[in-house]
């Protein structure tokens, strides 16, 4: 992999990741932009305890730009768009519109590809295991940020799910703090490792899932992917190296390489889930790391205790219906889930590529 770091034109930093060591980007941003400016603040809620990011900024981002003025395409002619080269394998760059930022934090986008007209799924092994490198360059680096405590890889996919541009992108947040649902795991880490003896309740959960099978969705050598017991979502999958680690710096070469097939699998088969002739299944695929910063509030665990894993789930429940968050999610953080876990696990196993 060879990095490369440069500058767009209101001094936002942008990084080609290519898989050639012969590439070079040397273009320059010709768009007149001025210097980023931006608002956000971030506010802690006394009841609750947790953050809520004020960005005002935002209302005036980039919406729904038709594909020949998509922002994320590569530079062409005149129609300058954020990568000033003419081509890319794998590009990111600071959100001109972020969420967080300064003190409160770091947002960044991530392309996966060059070509507008694709999908995460639709990458090779080759082109998969470039963004999961991209994505453990940027967890290094942004955990050296005195503003970022917490590193967030993830993808939002489809227009149902909220996401405003089309081309196949996902996002990198740098959180100043550690997250309310990162918090609730620690706890029930540290919870857990007080009345078993100092057992780690992600191996233990792993453990049981691998044990009792009915929720197992793939298990490779190294990675395994299950529908969790208490799923949220109405299909719903884990995906946990078998090896423990902390982030994604920790994985090892063996987890790398077997990653790609494992993860594009399990995205081709939720575009299968609802049957043929469906539109792509919305989703969300969220990147669970352990915080940078110190853990003493939760007593008795380090960052050693907690299991990278990603979590990918779709809003929807079935064929041409959503599953919203109404008054028991949204108003008391009680989820309701209409498809039985078991009962999603065997149809993600039933969609399996031939």
């Amino acid at each position: 992999m060879k990095k490369t770091s440069t500058r767009l034109a209101d001094g936002r930093e942008l990084i080609y990741y290519d898989s050639r060591d012969d590439v070079v980007r040397e273009a320059a941003d010709r768009r007149p932009l001025e210097r980023t400016v931006t608002t956000s603040e971030i506010r802690r809620d006394p009841l609750l305890g947790d953050a809520v990011a004020i960005a005002s900024h935002r209302q005036g981002r980039t919406y729904h730009p038709p594909a020949d003025e998509c922002p994320l395409c590569p530079s062409e002619g005149d129609r300058l768009s954020e990568i000033p080269d003419s081509s890319y394998d794998v590009a990111v760059f600071e959100n001109r519109f972020p969420s967080l930022a300064g003190d409160s934090g770091r947002c960044e986008v991530v392309c996966f590809t060059s070509d507008h007209d694709t999908s995460f799924a639709d990458l090779s092994e080759e082109q998969a295991g470039l963004v999961l490198e991209a994505w453990t360059d940027r967890t290094a680096e942004l955990s050296h940020l005195d503003s970022v405590e917490q590193v967030f890889c993830f993808e939002n996919r489809g227009a149902e799910i909220g996401v405003t541009l089309g081309h196949p992108h996902g996002q990198i947040y740098g959180y100043p703090f550690t997250t309310p649902r990162t918090a609730l795991m620690l706890r029930s880490l540290a919870q857990h490792k007080e009345q078993t003896g100092g057992r780690n309740l992600f191996a233990d959960t792993v453990e049981r899932e691998i044990a009792d099978g009915s929720r197992v969705v793939i298990d490779g050598e190294h990675w395994v992917a299950f529908v969790p017991y208490a799923a949220h979502w109405p299909y719903e999958v884990h995906l946990y190296p078998k090896r423990q680690v902390p982030d994604l710096l920790g994985l090892d070469e063996a987890a790398r390489t077997e990653f790609p097939k494992v993860y594009l699998e399990l995205l081709k088969r939720f575009d299968r889930i609802f049957g043929e002739g469906e539109p792509p299944t919305p989703y969300i695929a969220a990147w669970h790391q352990a915080p940078f910063g110190t853990l003493d509030e939760f007593e008795g665990v380090g960052r050693d205790d907690f299991a990278l894993h990603l979590e990918l789930f779709t809003i929807r429940r079935t064929s041409g219906k959503l599953k919203f968050l109404a008054g028991s999610e949204s108003g008391m953080s009680v989820f309701i889930n209409d498809v039985p876990p078991e009962t999603a696990a065997e149809r993600l196993r039933e969609v399996a590529s031939k």
